[in-house]
């Protein structure tokens, strides 16, 4: 702790560079001298600083805190602008594959490039009139898309043995790959359909992802 009592005013001239006090030694600047200084130089007393060194430190700590403010509260986090979004994500909410979705659009230079939704089924999800709410979920998010964030297109993303259709469909598709992967057709093509007709100008894609993470593309 630096005692000021005795130390005369002129003594305390501040340097704009290392705010340390003049009549600190530079061995100890150097060796033990600590930030601390700012909270004792802002206590000390009107009298035992200039006016015009203190003016100086308040500027200097001003900007400085400004400064650091601004990086604070504007990350440059290299994000794309809100309407300049791809695509919107129509995917299953199943657990197993959440990984592998997130690898697959990455891989195909979408990463942080599309809006995602999440419904059981995922194309069956969006249509089933076994679970209405969810068609009207799907259709908002479409909507919001559109007009929020520009998208381009939607991909939708079945995969295979999906629990989902067996609670809709009341059958386990999965027992013979060739069924599985006519059903989900039949749910993608529907749904497709049906953003064509709502939105002409968006782009569908249709994909099958299975449980190794291959994605089968369905035309």
């Amino acid at each position: 702790m630096i005692e000021a009592r005795n130390t005369p005013a002129s003594d305390f001239q501040l340097n704009p560079i290392n705010l340390v006090p003049s009549c600190v030694s530079p061995q100890r600047a150097a060796g033990r001298w600590r930030p601390r200084f700012l909270i004792f130089a802002l206590a000390m007393p009107t009298t035992n600083l200039q006016v015009q060194d203190r003016r100086q430190f308040l500027r200097i700590v001003t900007v400085g805190a400004s400064a650091i403010g601004a990086t604070l509260l504007i990350p440059n986090t290299g994000l794309r602008a809100a309407d300049e979004t791809e695509a919107l994500l129509l995917s299953c909410m199943d657990y197993r594959l959440t990984d592998q979705t997130t690898r697959y659009m990455d891989k195909h230079g979408l990463k942080n490039k599309y809006d995602h939704i999440i419904l059981a089924g995922a194309a069956l999800g969006a249509i089933t009139e076994k679970f209405p709410a969810w068609n009207t979920t799907f259709w908002d998010h479409v909507a919001v898309a559109s007009d929020l964030h520009k998208i381009r297109k939607v991909i939708v993303l079945d995969h295979r043995d999906c629990g989902a259709y067996k609670v809709v469909l009341g059958e386990d598709f999965a027992k013979d790959p060739a069924k599985e992967t006519a059903i989900h057709a039949t749910q993608l093509r529907r749904l497709r359909t049906m953003i064509k007709e709502k939105y002409p100008a968006l782009g569908v894609e249709l994909l099958l992802m299975a449980l190794d993470g291959k994605v089968q593309t369905i035309s």
